[in-house]
């Protein structure tokens, strides 16, 4: 019988961001393609530790916990790895009790082509071309940011943050603010408040996220006693008059969040180092480098990246 993964929510992750892979990684930079094979080997039964990811996917998993008829999470391991070096990474998955059944190996190639094979939702990978490849082509990735990381096992509530232009909708509104300036983008969306936005990179993410947590509430309504165990939010730079094309957007897709916050200015930081969230999704860069104990991703999307890698390469000159 056929397995139904188009009926789940699944989540493409590289072994590079499940986890920490710096010293196998300093072997083949450092001594190439055998040695780091050799490695593998020699450090078989030697467990990983936890990457950026983990916590993520351990609470993401643990979904299936609450809905046991559904079981709507799925993870699948698509790594660069060959499927002996890879060996490693699935004894590491079962010491930590992750329930990753499924797995590509690509030898060194990049895995991104097969996203809708696996009807992935998100691919997230530490690569950064194999990330802007995907996105390219308009699969959904993010690039995992090596970030420190705390992953309190007695807290088993999944809290994802997500910026909104140029992650949840598409950067319409973020071109007009790049090219013309703030009043001009104020002024536009403030006109088209009732207008929802197109989808950005990770909508279909979010929508499906919003999905999962809508049949939560709707369970906890008819026993309280239910743990909650998703919440979600979003962090934006807009205030008002802004703020209200976005309220539209999410009318118009029927979804509700748990926390909304239009901060105009105000540093995300501030906001994020108290929600702590699992996983904080932005595509600028310049609000993710400012923070170093929260997991983040960033999604190398559209006119935002073209003015990051612009900056970057101006403060290298």
């Amino acid at each position: 019988m056929a397995y139904p993964i188009e009926k789940k929510l699944v989540i493409g992750i590289a072994s590079s961001a499940l986890f920490d892979l710096t010293e196998s990684d300093e072997v083949f930079q450092r001594d190439g393609e055998e040695a780091y094979r050799k490695y593998q080997e020699d450090h078989l039964e030697d467990v990983l530790q936890k990457g950026v990811a983990f916590p993520f996917i351990r609470r993401f998993l643990n979904l299936n916990r609450y809905f046991l008829d559904l079981q709507p999470a799925e993870v699948v391991l698509l790594s660069r790895n060959s499927p002996e070096t890879g060996l490693r990474v699935f004894r590491s998955i079962e010491h930590y009790g992750l329930n990753i059944t499924r797995a590509a190996f690509f030898s060194g190639t990049s895995p991104f082509m097969y996203n809708d094979a696996f009807n992935l939702s998100l691919f997230l990978s530490a690569n950064k071309n194999d990330v802007k490849r995907a996105l390219d082509v308009g699969f959904p990735a993010g690039l995992v940011l090596k970030t420190r990381i705390d992953d309190d096992e007695n807290d088993e509530e999944l809290r994802l943050a997500f910026d909104f232009d140029g992650v949840i909708a598409d950067d319409e509104a973020e071109k007009v603010y790049q090219q013309d300036g703030l009043d001009a983008f104020s002024q536009r969306e403030s006109t088209l408040r009732l207008q929802p936005h197109q989808d950005g990179p990770l909508a279909n993410l979010f929508r499906r996220i919003a999905f999962y947590q809508q049949l939560q509430e709707a369970a906890r309504k008819e026993n309280p006693e239910l743990p909650k165990l998703m919440k979600i939010a979003i962090l934006t730079a807009r205030n008002a008059p802004a703020h209200e094309r976005m309220i539209s957007t999410l009318k118009s897709w029927n979804i509700s969040v748990d926390e909304a916050f239009f901060l105009g200015g105000i540093e995300k930081q501030r906001v994020l180092e108290v929600m702590r969230p699992h996983m904080y999704f932005d595509d600028q860069t310049i609000h993710l480098h400012q923070i170093d104990n929260i997991p983040m991703v960033h999604i190398p999307f559209g006119i935002a990246n073209q003015e990051d890698n612009r900056s970057n390469r101006e403060q290298k000159a």
